[in-house]
């Protein structure tokens, strides 16, 4: 379930993810590396608000978008050929807005071990057809 605690304990880290199946899970690329052979931050940047994006989706029964993203903070490299998995979690919502934290975890393709890389709170609001925030369904 995507609206499990992402994983973070009371000093704001960890390495294990939480239990239950992630909003998404991909491998890093090696088209997704910046010149130092590391992953750009953008790129998991946007694998998190995907996640979140599924969550809101959920919460808002439709369209949603992403307005703010607040808190992140690298914590390690993501490697190519990682496995990267990224929990979500709905925060609160307001009469149009959803906050939706998402920790992301990488795990090395020949082991068992995962790493906590970053987390972020983001922030969606529900829209109309026509773009327009619109209240989201009790």
């Amino acid at each position: 379930m995507m609206t499990e605690d992402p994983g973070t304990d009371d000093t704001g880290r960890t390495d294990t993810p939480p239990a239950g199946a992630p909003a998404i899970r991909t491998i890093a690329m090696p088209a997704d590396t910046n010149p130092a052979g590391d992953i750009f931050g953008g790129w998991l940047m946007s694998q998190m608000d995907l996640a979140a994006g599924n969550l809101a989706a959920l919460t808002a029964r439709g369209r949603a978008a992403t307005i703010a993203v607040e808190g992140m903070k690298f914590l390690r490299p993501v490697k190519v050929g990682d496995e990267v998995s990224l929990h979500a979690t709905l925060l609160g919502t307001g009469r149009s807005s959803m906050q939706i934290r998402v920790g992301a975890w990488r795990r090395s393709r020949d082991s068992h071990e995962t790493e906590k890389v970053t987390e972020a709170t983001f922030t969606f609001v529900a829209l109309d057809e026509d773009g327009r925030a619109r209240p989201i369904a009790p």
